[in-house]
């Protein structure tokens, strides 16, 4: 029986690292949290906080996942937006989506994201 999902993970290019710290830490504000040595050795990184983990591993013969995506939940999208454009984001709107207000953007390696948030 499922229960809930317990992390995410993307692939990322090997020596992404810094620029994952970028966009997930600096950008979408998530905390980065220590791999488990034996993992720490293959690169890649994690960002969690709480019940939301979004985990980043190296693939050797990456390509980003353009359609797959998360779908994230956000509060105050407005200024979640800026800030990524700030940051030199691109953003894309799509069809709306009864009861939220979303965007989408890539991370840096083009791996496709949806920010969500509830229309109250």
């Amino acid at each position: 029986m499922l229960l809930a999902i317990d992390h995410i993970q993307l692939a990322m290019p090997a020596g992404g690292e810094a620029a994952a710290r970028r966009f997930y830490g600096d950008l979408l504000g998530l905390p980065e949290t220590p791999k488990p040595p034996h993992l720490a050795k293959r690169g890649g990184c994690w960002f969690e906080r709480g019940a939301l983990k979004i985990h980043l591993g190296v693939e050797s013969d990456f390509r980003p996942a353009r359609k797959a995506h998360p779908g994230l939940l956000v509060s105050n999208l407005g200024a979640l937006t800026a800030a990524l454009m700030d940051g030199g984001c691109s953003l894309r709107d799509d069809e709306p989506l009864e009861g939220y207000d979303r965007i989408y953007v890539d991370d840096p390696f083009g791996n496709r994201l949806e920010l969500m948030e509830p229309v109250t």
